[in-house]
């Protein structure tokens, strides 16, 4: 099976400063030993980079790099995008036609937004996902810990069943292509 792994906003703004995510630096690591597998595998690696026409995530701005540590290579694939949907009006869905991929795996940054927008639309236009139950994180909200929230997600979406296919949730060490 074709497999794509997605790495979602795993940006500088979300690794430094007032929007640090929780564990960035381990989330980091562990993203990092996903795609080192990946490209071992021969999948293709996808970075997504979230912007914004002015603030953290101004094209171009500091915010907007790919976070240091992040392990990136000249093979790797980047997409940008404007939504929390990673396939909305990026060239994603085509990408992933030409490379016959039918399978995703989905890390990255935030839990609550982009990771959960795209596993749900990912699931929506037919492929299962594998979600790296320890490859994601957040920031804390008014109502429940970064940590809370991560793991309401691993929940959530490994419990959706309408559109088919479904999250697998596996931790990074446990991932294979």
């Amino acid at each position: 099976m074709p497999t794509a792994l997605l790495i979602i906003d795993v940006q500088q703004a979300l690794c430094s400063g007032e929007h640090t995510t929780y564990d960035a630096a381990g989330t980091i690591a562990r993203i990092n030993q996903v795609s080192a597998q990946a490209r071992a595998a021969g999948a293709l690696v996808v970075l997504i980079q979230h912007e914004t026409a002015t603030g953290p995530f101004a094209h171009g701005s500091p915010g907007w790099a790919l976070a240091q540590g992040l392990d990136v290579q000249p093979t790797d694939v980047r997409v940008r995008k404007t939504t929390p949907d990673s396939f909305q009006g990026t060239e994603l869905p085509a990408l992933l036609q030409r490379h016959g991929v039918d399978r995703l795996v989905v890390c990255g940054m935030q839990s609550d937004f982009c990771v959960d927008t795209t596993t749900r639309r990912a699931l929506a236009l037919g492929y299962p996902v594998m979600l790296v139950s320890d490859g994601h994180t957040t920031v804390d909200n008014a109502v429940l810990s970064a940590a809370q929230i991560s793991a309401h997600h691993n929940a959530t979406l490994a419990n959706i069943s309408s559109f088919g296919p479904r999250v697998t949730l596996t931790p990074a060490a446990d991932v294979k292509f």
